[in-house]
């Protein structure tokens, strides 16, 4: 039988969040990682603006607890329209 996935949870998993730079972005991807990870260290988010400054990107590691949590937390993050990339 072949696995759903490689990871073994629970796990840490980094997730990097692409999005124009905008005064509420960090705020709002914050908003939605905790909404499927309760247990999410705001403190540990690192942000990074790009050269230029018109970009933000934010890497988020969760403490992931199955595959549908990722599933649920990556869907709901490309789909928000001010997100450009998750990784």
């Amino acid at each position: 039988m072949k696995p759903e996935t490689l990871l073994e949870f629970p796990c840490d998993f980094p997730l990097k969040i692409m999005g124009a730079t905008a005064p509420d972005f960090a705020q709002t991807i914050v908003a939605i990682v905790l909404k499927h990870a309760p247990d999410f260290d705001v403190a540990a988010i690192e942000m990074r603006p790009s050269k230029a400054g018109n970009y933000l990107s934010l890497t988020c590691t969760v403490r992931a607890v199955s595959q549908a949590q990722l599933d649920a937390l990556y869907r709901e993050l490309t789909s928000h329209p001010m997100v450009k990339v998750v990784l």
